[in-house]
Order: C-alpha cells, then sequence, then structure tokens
C-alpha cells in the first residue's frame, strides 16, 4: 500500500538525519508530504521527486546547504514540524492566516488556482454552488481547497480524504460526483492514464481570505534567521534563471503567478 511505502521511506530517510543547531543552518531537514504529484511523490523505489522537491535542492545549493528530506503525512506535518521533526516545510502548503497563529511563512514560492474535475459522463454542468447542489465532493482533508468547498459550496456533501490518490480513486470508481483541488494537480491527473476517467469540469476564482497568498515554506516562528535564509535564496534562483529551469521541467506556464 501507499501509506506503508510513505513510512518506510521515512524510516530509512530519518536515519540519516542530525538536527541543525540555532542559526547554524549548513544542514536543513525539510519536511514534504510524497504524495501530491507533480509537486511531491514518491517513486516506486521510494525516490522524492516533483517541483517542491527540485525547489527545495536548488533554495539548498544557494545556501550551500545540506539538504535532507523528511516524508510526513500531510495532517500530521504542521505538528511534525513544532516538535522539531524537521526545520521546514515544503509541501504545496498554502500561506493562510489560520496557519501563521502556529508557524511562520517565507513569501510564496508558488501561486495557482483550485479547480473541479468530474467523471467523463458526469450530469454536472457547472462549478457554482447551485450546479454543485446534492452533489458528493471529494477532497484532501486539512487543506485549503476542502475549506473552499466548505466555505463556498454549502448545498453540496463534503467528504474529505487523507491523500488525494483516495479521492481520484473514489471519483474514477463513481462513487463520489466530483472533486476538488489545485488545477495543477488535476491536469496532471486528468493527462495520466490513471485520469482518463475524468475531466476538469471548470476553475475556480481564488479566496484570498481561504486560499491564501500562495505556496510559501513553513518555517517555527522562532527560527527567523532560516526564514531570511530561505528567502533571500527563493528571490536568488528567480533571478538566476534556476527558477524559470525548474519551472519549464513540470510546466507550461509560470507557476510563479502573479
Amino acid at each position: 500500500m501507499r501509506m506503508k511505502r510513505i513510512a518506510a521511506a521515512a524510516a530509512v530517510i530519518l536515519g540519516t538525519l542530525t538536527g541543525a543547531q540555532a542559526g547554524d543552518w549548513t544542514k536543513i531537514r525539510i519536511g514534504t508530504e510524497g504524495a501530491y504529484p507533480p509537486f511531491n511523490t514518491l517513486t516506486a523505489d521510494g525516490q522524492l521527486v516533483g517541483f517542491d522537491i527540485e525547489i527545495a535542492k536548488a533554495l539548498c545549493e544557494e545556501m550551500k546547504a545540506e539538504c535532507e528530506f523528511v516524508v510526513q503525512d500531510w495532517d500530521g506535518i504542521i505538528p511534525a514540524l513544532l516538535a522539531g521533526k524537521f526545520d521546514a516545510i515544503i509541501a504545496s502548503m498554502s500561506i493562510t492566516e489560520e496557519r501563521k497563529q502556529k508557524v511562520d511563512f517565507t513569501g510564496k514560492y508558488y501561486n495557482t488556482g483550485p479547480a473541479i474535475a468530474v467523471p467523463k459522463d458526469s450530469k454536472l454542468t457547472g462549478v457554482t454552488d447551485e450546479d454543485l447542489k446534492g452533489a458528493l465532493l471529494g477532497a484532501q482533508s486539512s487543506t485549503t481547497h476542502s475549506n473552499y468547498a466548505e466555505e463556498k459550496f454549502p448545498s453540496a456533501e463534503l467528504k474529505l480524504y487523507p491523500t488525494s490518490d483516495e479521492y481520484k480513486l473514489d471519483v474514477a470508481g463513481g462513487r463520489i460526483d466530483a472533486v476538488i483541488d489545485d488545477v495543477v494537480v488535476l491536469s496532471e491527473w486528468l493527462a495520466s492514464d490513471d485520469g482518463a476517467c475524468c475531466k476538469l469540469l471548470g476553475t475556480l476564482t481564488p479566496d484570498p481570505k481561504i486560499n491564501g497568498e500562495g505556496a510559501g515554506i513553513a518555517i517555527r516562528k522562532e527560527d527567523q534567521d532560516l526564514k531570511e535564509k530561505l528567502n533571500a535564496a527563493i528571490q536568488a534562483i528567480r533571478a538566476n534563471g534556476k527558477y524559470e529551469e525548474i519551472n519549464k521541467k513540470f510546466f507550461d506556464f509560470d507557476v510563479y503567478g502573479g
């Protein structure tokens, strides 16, 4: 099972970790989910790949720091950061006011909007609350997308999943009517063999109060020196072309956003 593979990979990675001393960021432990393609995912042989992962490596190279990854289930990723399991979260985490109560963030490193996908034979015709009235809508729990669905689609029934893999299986199997997630995540899935079941119903207008300012790197509030280093590195890879190089590897548009 996928979750067992993630746990096994995490155990291997954790066995090699050493903590950074306060103010000494020559070694940085990075938490990520490993289950959110194309941003971060585990290959069959347990390798972490994706946009988040390559951005993280580029930032560490810019900072001349050794980069070590820790795979962590999404629901526990902020508690694990606060407990010292790793030093930063690079996992497509949206910068929101609710999360800022617990952690601090760098500036964004990308910003994309939400969308809804449905089976190809779906009778749903639009993405308003009225269009989705009575529909069973799937979303990954503890995400801005589940919050968006709860706020914007009260007439739909919301079903939450630990990872995006589970909701994809359910919508493909006809057990739910639609799913909501990042437009890039859904588009990547729909272009694959696994996503042949479904189609994009429509994109949604982000709500800054729900969707936040884009995806940023979460750090503990006391680690302001790390935040400064990461912000400087983000600006550096944007300026020197490294960000653009990684962007083009995964997307045919500027994922950094407005």
